[in-house]
C-alpha cells in the first residue's frame, strides 16, 4: 500500500488537504439525521402505522451495511469521494463501464439533497414569515362569508376566506410549466432556496476544515433539539400506544383505512423501505474524506461507526415519537405528507409556548442547512475524485487554495438550481425527484456491497486497517439483493415513471465516461488511479473472481425486474 502523507507535510498544490480527524468527518456527517425531515411525512402517508417500523428496520440495515464500506475505505487512504470511488475499483477488472456507474449513481443520489433540502427549508421559512391562516366553522370570517353568500357551505366558506387571507407571496410565481411527469416553477420557494444554496456554497468554498468547524457548531444546535423532540414526548407521557397497532399496511396510500398483508399492502411497505433507505443509509458519507484525514488508517472506521450510532439513535427515536403523538390521522394531514408542516408538528410535540415553538422551527431549518452542507461536501468530492481517477471530465479535478473542489461544487450548484425549480413546484414533483435520486442510490449500494467480497478475492493480500467480520460482509451482499427488491417494487409507489427515469439517468454515465476515457484520455486510465492498491493497469487483466461478478449483476437485474412485475398496487 502506498505511503500516507503525514498531516504535518503541507499539501501539494491541487491536492485535498489533510486537515481533519474522524471528529471532523463526524460533524460533517452530522447533517444526515436531518434527512428524516425529507420523507417522514411521505413514508407515514404510504405505510401508515408501520411507519416507525419501516424507519427502524431500514436504519438497522444501513448500519450493518456500513461495515463493508468501512473495510473497503481503508484500502484507499489517498482517495476522497466515498464508498462509490472505493467500490468502483473492485469492478474495474470486470468492466470499464460498471465502475463509473457506481460513482455516477452515488453522485446523483446525494446531489439532489441540496435542492430538496433547500425547498423544504424555504417552505419552513415561508410558514414562519407568511403563514397560511387557519379558519374553522366558528371563525367570524367564515360566518360573514356564509351570511353574504346565500347557500354557501361551511367548507366553501373556509376555502374562500383562506384563499383571500393567504399572503400574496405564497401564490407568486415568475414562471411555471409542466415537463413530462413533473412540473417546474420559479416561485418564492425557489428564490429562498436558491439564496440558501448560495450561502452554503460560500461556506464550503473555505475547504473541509472550515466546513467541519462551521458544522460542529450548527450540529450542536441541531442534534440536541432533535433529541429533545424525540425524548420529551416520551417523558411527558404524550405517547399514545394505540397509535401503533394494528401492524398492517394501509389499504391505499394517504387514506386511513387499514389494509392487509397482500400484494398491494406489501408494495406500499416496500415503497416505504425504498424511500427510507435514501435517508438511513446516508451516514456512509462520513468516509468521503479519507484523503483529508490526518490518520486515515484509524479515522475512517471511527468516522462511519460513530456517525452510524448517531443516526441509529435519531432515525429510530424521532419517527417513533412522531407517530406516537400524532397518530395515523395526524400523519396523513396534507402539510405532513408534503413535508411543509413537519417542523411545526415536531415543535408542537415539545410544547412550551410560542417562543419555544418558533425556536424549534428555526432549529429544524438549521438541521436542513446542516444536511445540505453535508451533501455538498460529499457529492462535490465524489465528482472531484471521479475526475481525478478518470471516470468523469477533467475540469472537475480543480482544487482552490483552501483545498475545496470548487469546479465540482459549481457543477453541483448549477445542477441543483435546475432541480430546485422542479422540487419547488408541488409534492408530486418533489417525491419524483427523490425517487429517481434513490434509484441511483440503490444501484450504488448494490454495486458497493458486492465490491466488499470482490476486493477480498482480488485484493485479499493488501493489509486492511480495519477488517469486517466475514459474516457481516456476506450479510451486506444479501442486503444488496434486498435493496434491489425495494427499488423494483417500491419506486412505483412514488411515481409510475420513477424506476425507468432512474435507470435512464443512471445510463447517462455511458456517454460522459466515453468522452473522458476515449476522447480525453485516449483509452488509458491515469497512472495514479490504482496506486493505493499497489497495482498498475496491466494487473487489471487478473480476475480472480472469475464469472461471479457477472452472475451477480445478472441476478440483481432479474431480482429487480421480478419485484417490479410481482408487486403492484
Amino acid at each position: 500500500m502506498s505511503t500516507i502523507v503525514s498531516a504535518l507535510v503541507p499539501a501539494a498544490e491541487g491536492k485535498l488537504h489533510r486537515n481533519i480527524d474522524w471528529r471532523g468527518a463526524f460533524w460533517v456527517a452530522s447533517g444526515v439525521p436531518a434527512l428524516v425531515l425529507f420523507s417522514i411525512g411521505g413514508i407515514a402517508g404510504t405505510t401508515g402505522k408501520l411507519a416507525f417500523l419501516i424507519w427502524t428496520v431500514s436504519m438497522i440495515m444501513g448500519f450493518l451495511q456500513s461495515f463493508t464500506y468501512a473495510e473497503i475505505a481503508g484500502l484507499f487512504p489517498n482517495k476522497s469521494g466515498g464508498a462509490s470511488i472505493y467500490g468502483a475499483t473492485a469492478w474495474l477488472r470486470y468492466s470499464k463501464f460498471i465502475a463509473p456507474l457506481s460513482v455516477w449513481c452515488n453522485w446523483f443520489a446525494w446531489s439532489p439533497v441540496l435542492s430538496l433540502g433547500c425547498s423544504i427549508a424555504a417552505a419552513y421559512i415561508l410558514n414562519a414569515l407568511a403563514p397560511v391562516p387557519l379558519f374553522t366553522d366558528t371563525s367570524p370570517e367564515v360566518a360573514a362569508y356564509i351570511a353574504a353568500n346565500t347557500g354557501a357551505s361551511a367548507a366553501d366558506a373556509i376555502t374562500a376566506v383562506t384563499a383571500a387571507a393567504t399572503p400574496a407571496i405564497r401564490n407568486w410565481t415568475l414562471y411555471g410549466h409542466t415537463l413530462g411527469p413533473v412540473s417546474f416553477t420559479f416561485n418564492a420557494t425557489f428564490l429562498i432556496g436558491a439564496v440558501l444554496m448560495l450561502i452554503i456554497f460560500s461556506i464550503q468554498h473555505r475547504g473541509i476544515l472550515g466546513t467541519a468547524n462551521v458544522q460542529k457548531y450548527i450540529g450542536l444546535f441541531v442534534i440536541i433539539p432533535m433529541l429533545i423532540v424525540g425524548v420529551v414526548p416520551i417523558v411527558t407521557g404524550q405517547i399514545d400506544w394505540a397509535n401503533f397497532p394494528p401492524l398492517v399496511p394501509l389499504a391505499a396510500a394517504y387514506a386511513p383505512e387499514p389494509g392487509a398483508w397482500n400484494i398491494a399492502g406489501w408494495t406500499l411497505v416496500l415503497g416505504g423501505m425504498f424511500i427510507a433507505a435514501w435517508s438511513t443509509y446516508g451516514f456512509e458519507t462520513a468516509i468521503c474524506y479519507t484523503s483529508e484525514f490526518k490518520n486515515p488508517g484509524t479515522d475512517t472506521f471511527k468516522a462511519i461507526f460513530y456517525s452510524g450510532l448517531l443516526c441509529m439513535l435519531l432515525f429510530i427515536l424521532v419517527p417513533f415519537t412522531f407517530q406516537g403523538v400524532l397518530g395515523l390521522n395526524g400523519m396523513l394531514a396534507t402539510p405532513i405528507v408534503d413535508g411543509s408542516g413537519v417542523a411545526d408538528a415536531l415543535a408542537g410535540m415539545v410544547g412550551g409556548g410560542q417562543l419555544i415553538h418558533s425556536l424549534l422551527v428555526m432549529l429544524m431549518i438549521l438541521a436542513l442547512v446542516l444536511c445540505i452542507m453535508t451533501a455538498m461536501a460529499g457529492s462535490s468530492r465524489t465528482l472531484y475524485q471521479g475526475s481525478v481517477d478518470g471516470w468523469l471530465p477533467r475540469y472537475l479535478s480543480h482544487i482552490n487554495e483552501h483545498g475545496a473542489p470548487t469546479r465540482a461544487m459549481w457543477t453541483d450548484l448549477i445542477f441543483n438550481l435546475a432541480v430546485l425549480a422542479i422540487a419547488s413546484a408541488d409534492a408530486t414533483s418533489f417525491f419524483f425527484i427523490l425517487a429517481v435520486s434513490n434509484c441511483g442510490y440503490i444501484i450504488f449500494n448494490f454495486l458497493n456491497l458486492n465490491a466488499g467480497w470482490i476486493h477480498r478475492i482480488d485484493n485479499g493480500h493488501i493489509a486492511r486497517p480495519w477488517r469486517a467480520p466475514s459474516w457481516l460482509l456476506g450479510l451486506g451482499a444479501i442486503f444488496a439483493y434486498v435493496n434491489m427488491i425495494f427499488m423494483g417494487a417500491g419506486a412505483k409507489v412514488w411515481n409510475p415513471m420513477a424506476l425507468w427515469a432512474g435507470l435512464i439517468t443512471a445510463a447517462l454515465i455511458i456517454p460522459v465516461f466515453c468522452f473522458r476515457h476515449y476522447i480525453q484520455d485516449k483509452g488509458m486510465f491515469p497512472d495514479h488511479m490504482l496506486a493505493d492498491l499497489g497495482m498498475n493497469s496491466s494487473d487489471l487483466a487478473v480476475r480472480k473472481a472469475g464469472i461471479l461478478p457477472y452472475l451477480t449483476l445478472i441476478a440483481g437485474i432479474v431480482v429487480m425486474l421480478l419485484a417490479n412485475w410481482l408487486f403492484v398496487i
